[in-house]
């Protein structure tokens, strides 16, 4: 959870308490770390990089989400008004869309960098598990997560943050993933009847991402957002990037699952949906980068929202691989190794700031009580250049 108070240390409090404050939040660096393995083989073949470091990235991976889902069992157990209240709090229930997309990235990963560590069928079935939760639990959140905001959360338009896209993007991780399962199952029906519903998870989250963009674009327009969520632009690059993955690896499992003709329709649709997508997603690197270098001027500290900076660019890896596929342009190559080393500069920035918040705990303290507010008239109101 992201927050402008002060926490209060953790580092003397007994470890099932040290828990209380583990928000659902910290799936993003699961995420974060499984799409530096997965984006890394995904490059071209001539590109340098050591795929048992992208290897050893996924199995990183593996460990936190095997440790993340223990302790926010312990939190579940432990401290379920803790949790109830993250479920409660539309600043937080959000981020549960991010255990889906943790389980995904994982789950993906295995097929991709980690498969020549753990082999093809420990690969597949440990994919098989993973993907059919994640899909479950996105969809899940999908519906739950709205609802909440419009009976329960009562937030406002201008209130608009980039974190409102997490739940609705989680099913296109699944759109972008299921086609690597496809090959895995037996032919026919199967094969057809998951590519086409992987396809169905695209449409599903591309409309409803859209809608929510809108708004989160309104806000921006209104003014800059607070320095500590600063970094949760770089989450509009997800559903872009993801979709620009989904379209391209949908149409490569396409032939000889479906008619020939659809095929070809399908290796249209993703290089003309495509192209102007990642056109916009650079757009938007841009204008959220200015942001963050505003932002950090002004004395934006880590926070664990850093995350943002990581898979929403590594999807923009796999995205821009698919169109050179697609395209047979060397452009893309390039801009895929851009990007990727964008995610690892990235990636190393969140990382060394949550190791170091995790040592002092101070990632996992409980924030102090916000300052109470003048009341009008009694004190001076923030100009929007303080912001």
């Amino acid at each position: 959870m992201v927050t402008a108070a002060q926490p209060l240390s953790t580092a003397s409090a007994p470890p099932a308490a040290r828990v209380r404050h583990l928000g659902p939040n910290w799936y993003a660096a699961v995420m974060g770390t499984a799409i530096l393995g997965s984006a890394g083989v995904a490059l071209p073949a001539h590109t340098p990089g050591p795929r048992d470091v992208f290897a050893g990235a996924w199995v990183l991976s593996l460990i936190m989400l095997v440790t993340l889902l223990a302790a926010r069992a312990v939190h579940w157990a432990r401290h379920g008004d803790q949790a109830r209240a993250h479920l409660l709090d539309p600043a937080v229930a959000p981020f549960y869309g991010c255990l889906s997309m943790a389980l995904l990235a994982v789950g993906g990963g295995a097929m991709t960098a980690g498969r020549e560590v753990v082999g093809t069928g420990t690969a597949v079935a440990l994919d098989a598990v993973l993907f059919t939760a994640g899909t479950a639990i996105g969809l899940a959140a999908a519906v739950a997560v709205p609802y909440l905001m419009a009976v329960r959360h009562r937030v406002e338009p201008a209130q608009a943050s980039p974190a409102w896209l997490l739940p609705l993007v989680a099913p296109m991780v699944s759109a972008a993933l299921g086609p690597l399962l496809v090959p895995h199952l037996p032919a026919g029906q199967p094969r057809e009847t998951l590519l086409l519903a992987c396809l169905a998870l695209f449409g599903l989250s591309l409309f409803a991402s859209l809608l929510m963009l809108s708004l989160v674009f309104a806000r921006l327009v209104s003014g800059p957002l607070p320095l500590a969520l600063t970094p949760t632009l770089f989450l509009v690059l997800g559903p872009l990037g993801q979709s620009t993955t989904a379209v391209g690896r949908i149409a490569d499992a396409a032939p000889g699952v479906v008619p020939a003709a659809d095929a070809r329709g399908l290796a249209v649709f993703a290089v003309l949906y495509g192209v102007p997508v990642m056109g916009f997603a650079l757009l938007w690197l841009a204008l959220a980068t200015a942001h963050v270098v505003r932002a950090r001027r002004r004395g934006m500290g880590f926070a664990m929202s850093w995350w943002a900076f990581t898979f929403p660019v590594g999807t923009c890896v796999t995205g821009a691989m698919a169109l050179a596929r697609h395209t047979g342009l060397a452009a893309y190559d390039g801009l895929a190794v851009g990007l990727y080393a964008l995610l690892g500069a990235a990636w190393l920035a969140a990382a060394a700031g949550t190791v170091r918040g995790l040592l002092s705990g101070e990632l996992l303290a409980a924030p102090r009580p916000a300052p109470v507010a003048p009341r009008p008239g009694t004190g001076r109101t923030r100009s929007g250049a303080d912001r």
